[in-house]
């Protein structure tokens, strides 16, 4: 077993690795197809994504902090080649990219770490292979992914030093490819097996994986999958807690109580380590990575989270589903199993070892009906699509659909961005097509990434053409026609703006027709092309280009005029890129021209600010949604790309999500007609005390004076148990005595450490109905509710109500299955 601390200074070729925190010596992993063996001993794992680049390191032990308490007790995380990689044989592993700083952090904290090591990731990340280098594509002859010589000699060029294995190759991509694939696929686990590293070999949706790599599965459910060999454990890799915001669409969101079902069904039935595929710390900084805004073609940056993350929603929830699945460690790795019909869509899973213990899943697969179950002479509830844990084959002590861990709901606080100095912003306005000197003229058309390689999003398309009075228009205006490849556009005409257009989600080329006013003479047309990311995954993506194919003026009285065949003259990048304005050491650049106020609503316009940190310690995001679209640094920090770009309106969004049933990336849709991002993730260590510079780059045009830091914070907390949630405490109980489980459920609120409950706005032990922030009272309400919750809460950080606290008086609804709802407010 390779050691957590172990020096990973060259890590061009590997892919999934499982790594544990060594003490003195290397632990050693097996496995049989019950489990992982650790040091001798069987082990369920829960795992977590964190992804090391999304954050920085200052927000590390945080994190994994974190994902420990939360109940998991091993962090997954991938390998990003194209980080470490820079240039053949320069390798960077400093800042985000310092993979044997945050090896540490896990081992620091106890957990294992399962480390997959290329070269694909996907996982929304620029040019997916592990974010595969660009410089790799253009290796004469190399071919992605199937048995192609010089792209296995690219996988293999420290072969000393480092293995290889593939993610998320087996099926179509695999068929794609044909028996090269077939062979790549099995030379790949071959290569990784010779390197005789000690631990297990993994190999993500790949049905065909050799003995003894182990197949896994990646999915919203995966209690179904089976590995391809009886002797294999049972392992999900990617367990999707929701889907990813898809460009210029709503956002899907997975209920809370459907993840935990799905997570109790894979133990439920024999699953021995799960990992939450969330990319915990999913920010990404620059433009060189992608974000979790999963798309066909494009990537983009994540947005804040109470931690500069994507959160699973109610994670206290699957909290307490983590400590129940632990109670039932032994007996589910050790035990016997049967099944047990308990009705048409009803079934127990019963597991016992021999040493008297007893573990029971029942579960209701019915998507629609509640049921009431007999299960050993006792009746159980079972709410539609839930599986209730009962540790010791009588007392239930988690039930999935039940969720008894509070909602947060949290405000952003607007901060303006104060300064000290008067004269606080200054200018830089981009030249309109070429600067310096041209890089280069084609007759037609190059291929935007050929060209750029990826080292900006930005290529300068310009050429001239002359009109007469022979071409006037046909008694309506010229049209400007631009067929694209993709990503996006900015056409200007003279020096004027004239329009936008981008692909989307679903495709990434485009077609526009742009209404334009010729003169007589010259005219000069520049394209500016855009890139937001490279494609990530799919069959051959790695030659899916972007750039112009056409372009034509239509609308003329003597017909089109094609100026697709024109002498075109090309520049790469942009003039503030290469002066490197975002830099902290050209702030006296003398470039920038100082402005008392900013212009607004100017393309290609560069702007910096003196900014004073926001008060507090609560985490950051800077509000965009006056800009148009561009790029973002602090203190010479790439924040990152900025879009906040409008989802569509019919995208099927409901105002409420019901969990019941399978889940797709169509269900529980939100946020139609809305921003799909306002907010992006500034790193408090960011700032410094005092003197921080901001810098955008805005493309299109936004008003600067608008931008905003704004404070993520708790405002309010709110709960709503019923009586027959399931009232063990997990944390104290011990199956080994008698409990018949009488304990009333409870209501528990914790406002953020240095708050209190100052208020309750709602309290009602009852009937109440609605979600937080807008419960309403039932047909049923104990009068003293609100005095009762107020008594035990105000002016606490955090408070328990039982609801059967003699105070709420007497039952007044008898037959009324009793529920308490709270909201309160922390200040």
């Amino acid at each position: 077993m390779a050691a957590a601390g172990a020096s990973f200074a060259a890590l061009p070729c590997l892919l999934l690795l499982l790594l544990l925190p060594s003490i003195d010596a290397a632990s050693n992993v097996t496995y049989d197809h019950r489990s992982l063996i650790i040091d001798g001993r069987r082990r369920l794992v829960i795992s977590t994504s964190i992804h090391y680049p999304r954050s920085v390191p200052e927000m590390w032990p945080k994190l994994v902090a974190e994902a420990k308490d939360g109940g998991a007790d091993c962090i997954e995380t991938y390998v990003f080649w194209n980080g470490h990689e820079i240039a053949p044989g320069q390798y960077y592993f400093e800042d985000r990219f310092d993979l044997v700083r945050f090896v540490k952090v896990v081992k620091d904290a106890g957990l294992l770490l399962i480390l997959r090591i290329g070269p694909f990731v996907a996982a929304e990340w620029n040019f997916g292979l592990r974010g595969v280098p660009v410089w790799l594509h253009y290796v004469p002859g190399t071919v992605f992914r199937t048995n192609n010589e010089p792209f296995k000699v690219g996988l293999t060029c420290e072969f000393d030093r480092a293995s290889v294995i593939e993610n998320e190759y087996g099926g179509y991509l695999e068929e794609h490819y044909g028996p090269a694939g077939k062979a790549y696929a099995n030379w790949a686990a071959s290569m990784a097996l010779a390197q005789n590293t000690g631990v297990p070999w993994i190999m993500c949706q790949q049905p065909d994986a050799p003995d003894p790599v182990i197949n896994t599965c990646n999915s919203f459910y995966c209690d179904k999958f089976q590995p391809n060999s009886p002797t294999k454990p049972k392992f999900w890799t990617e367990n999707w807690p929701g889907w990813f915001q898809t460009f210029g669409e709503s956002n899907p969101h997975r209920p809370p109580e459907d993840v935990a079902f799905a997570v109790a069904r894979f133990f439920e039935k024999g699953g021995s380590v799960q990992n939450y595929y969330v990319y915990h710390g999913g920010t990404n900084f620059g433009r060189t990575t992608g974000g979790p805004f999963i798309t066909t073609s494009y990537d983009y940056d994540a947005p804040i989270d109470e931690y500069g993350l994507r959160r699973f929603p109610k994670w206290a929830h699957l909290k307490e589903l983590h400590k129940s699945i632990k109670l039932c460690e032994h007996t589910l790795l050790y035990g016997n199993t049967s099944f047990l019909s308990l009705g048409l869509k009803q079934e127990a899973d019963i597991y016992t070892d021999q040493s008297g213990g007893c573990v029971a899943f029942l579960a209701n697969i019915d998507s629609d009906k509640d049921k009431v179950v007999t299960f050993r002479n006792r009746q159980y509830d079972l709410p539609a699509w839930s599986v209730s844990i009962l540790p010791d084959c009588k007392n239930v002590v988690f039930n999935t659909a039940k969720v008894q861990s509070q909602t947060s709901m949290v405000v952003m606080v607007p901060e303006s961005l104060q300064a000290s100095k008067p004269d606080r912003w200054s200018i830089f306005r981009e030249t309109t097509g070429i600067w310096g000197k041209n890089d280069f003229i084609r007759n037609g058309f190059v291929d935007h990434i050929n060209t750029t390689k990826d080292t900006t999003d930005y290529l300068w398309y310009t050429t001239s053409f002359s009109v007469d009075g022979s071409y006037s228009s046909n008694g309506s205006h010229a049209v400007l026609n631009i067929d694209s490849k993709g990503h996006g556009v900015h056409a200007f005409l003279n020096n004027e703006l004239i329009g936008s257009a981008y692909g989307n989600g679903s495709k990434s080329s485009f077609t526009v027709g742009l209404p334009i006013n010729l003169r007589t003479g010259k005219n000069d047309l520049a394209l500016l092309s855009m890139t937001v990311g490279l494609q990530n995954a799919g069959p051959s993506y790695e030659w899916i280009g972007a750039g112009f194919t056409n372009v034509n003026i239509s609308g003329l009285k003597n017909g089109a005029v094609d100026l697709s065949s024109n002498n075109w003259a090309y520049k790469i990048g942009l003039e503030g890129e290469y002066y490197s304005l975002f830099k902290p050491d050209q702030r006296s650049n003398k470039r920038w021209i100082p402005q008392s106020e900013p212009p607004k609503n100017q393309p290609l316009t560069w702007y910096k600010v003196n900014v004073d940190v926001p008060q507090g310690d609560d985490p950051v995001g800077i509000d965009m949604q006056s800009m148009g679209k561009g790029l973002a640094w602090l203190n010479g920090n790439p924040i990152g790309r900025y879009w906040p770009r409008t989802s569509s309106t019919d995208n099927r969004c409901t105002p409420s999500c019901n969990y019941r049933g399978t889940f797709d990336p169509d269900k529980c849709r939100k946020g139609c007609g809305q921003p799909t991002q306002i907010w992006y993730h500034v790193p408090r260590s960011w700032f410094h005390p005092s003197g921080n510079t901001l810098v955008v780059f805005e493309e299109k045009g936004g008003d600067p004076t608008k931008i905003t830091f704004s404070r993520r914070v708790v405002s309010s907390v709110c709960s709503f148990v019923s009586e027959h949630y399931p009232s063990i405490d997990v944390d104290s109980w011990d199956k080994s005595t008698t409990n018949d489980a009488t304990t009333a459920a409870k209501v528990q609120l914790s406002c953020p450490k240095g708050k209190n409950i100052s208020s309750v706005k709602f309290a009602s032990l009852g009937n109440p109905s609605g979600t937080c922030r807008s419960y309403q009272k039932g047909s049923c309400h104990h009068p003293n509710s609100l005095s009762v919750v107020e008594k035990v809460c105000l002016n606490t950080n955090s408070c328990t109500v039982s609801l059967s606290d003699g105070g709420f008086g007497k039952d007044l609804c008898p037959g009324v299955t009793k529920t308490l709802a709270v909201q309160a407010d922390c200040s």
